[in-house]
This record gives structure tokens, C-alpha cells and sequence, in this order.
């Protein structure tokens, strides 16, 4: 059953568990619920509801807590200090988007496996490459570099003007700011796995 666009929000928002940094923040700063409530214009039945995960907070008001506690925004969008990075994402929680959305044959779909997580070291999706000629495979461009391996059907990329056909159980790396660009193949298109890395310092 496809989720809403609320239960998205909620889902995206949960994430980042803001309810409970709010509960802590408050009681490192030891300042009972009726005080933030004064210090805040909110009532102390919505900040409980916050802290608790009831309520979905908007921008405005995560911005009248900040400032209470003289912390920026990140603070509740950013991860624990100190503590090691985990999060799992089931497969019914991912989102199929297009290469882009205006694009009436897109060159591939994509599902982004991590995005749980903030400040990743790289990203990883599950892409779905559809049977396309030449003239679909519009070619790009970005810092870093990828890696690609394919799970099934077969895959052409191509890379400084040749075409490489990678077929299931292939892979490859590359630079990618040299241009390139994919194409799933017949009979079937192609299923991948995707690694891509930020720009190295």
C-alpha cells in the first residue's frame, strides 16, 4: 500500500528522532517543561508531544526552541556527536524517482539506499535501466567517482566515446567527471547496484 504524502513527511522527519534531542537538550539544560513553554510562546502540551514523537514540529517552531538554547538548527537534523552512524532502511521504505523528472524516457530510475543517513561518505541507489537507444542516453557529469554493478540484464555505458556492455554479475569504477552515460540493453534493461563518492580532497 503506497504511503501518503503526510506519512512520507512523518517518516522522513522520524528519522531524524528530533523528539528525543528536544528531551535531552532540555534536561542537560535542566528547564522543566512549563519554562521552555514561557521561554518559547508554545505550550508545554505541544513541547511534550514534540518530545514524545507525536507531533511533526514545522521550521518556525524548531527555530523558536533553538533559540532558546542559543544552538542552530542543525542540532536537531544532524547526527549524535560521538555516536557511530547506523540506520537500516527496508525495501518498503525506499522511493522509486526518475533520472529527472521532466524527462519523458528517463535513462534509468533510481531507489536511494541510505538516505537515513546524514553526512554519508558516499551514496548508494538500486537503478533500473529500461531498453534504450543511443538517443536516449543523455550524457552528464559530477565530481567524484562511481561504481556500478550490475545484478541483471545487461547495461551499456558509455565512457570517454566508447560504449562498455557490462552483463550480470560485471562491474566498474570510474571518474566520474569525465562524461558518460547508460543505457539498459535488450531484450530486458538492466538492474545495478550504484556507489557514488564526493570529489577527494
Amino acid at each position: 500500500m503506497d504511503e501518503t504524502s503526510e506519512q512520507t513527511i512523518a517518516r522522513v522527519v522520524g528519522s531524524y528522532d528530533i523528539g528525543r534531542k528536544l528531551r535531552e537538550l532540555r534536561l542537560r539544560k535542566k528547564i522543566a517543561l512549563a519554562d521552555l513553554a514561557r521561554h518559547t510562546g508554545l505550550s508545554a502540551s505541544m513541547l511534550s508531544q514534540l518530545e514524545t514523537g507525536k507531533l511533526i514540529p514545522t521550521l518556525p517552531t524548531l527555530a523558536r526552541i533553538a533559540l532558546v538554547f542559543d544552538i542552530g538548527l542543525e542540532h536537531f537534523f544532524g547526527t549524535r556527536r560521538g555516536r557511530r552512524r547506523f540506520a537500516v532502511v527496508r525495501q518498503d521504505e525506499r522511493m522509486k524517482f526518475p533520472e529527472r523528472a521532466d524527462k519523458p524516457q528517463p535513462s534509468y530510475f533510481f531507489e536511494c539506499l541510505s538516505f537515513a543517513i546524514q553526512g554519508k561518505m558516499f551514496e548508494a541507489y538500486v537503478a533500473e535501466f529500461p531498453v534504450r537507444d543511443n538517443a536516449n542516453a543523455e550524457p552528464h557529469q559530477h565530481e567524484g567517482a562511481e561504481f556500478i554493478h550490475v545484478l541483471e540484464g545487461s547495461l551499456g555505458i558509455r565512457f570517454e566515446d566508447e560504449e562498455n556492455v557490462l552483463n550480470a554479475g560485471d562491474s566498474v569504477y570510474f571518474e566520474a567527471i569525465e562524461s558518460h552515460s547508460y543505457r539498459g540493453l535488450k531484450p530486458f534493461g538492466a538492474k545495478a547496484l550504484v556507489v557514488t563518492s564526493p570529489p577527494r580532497m
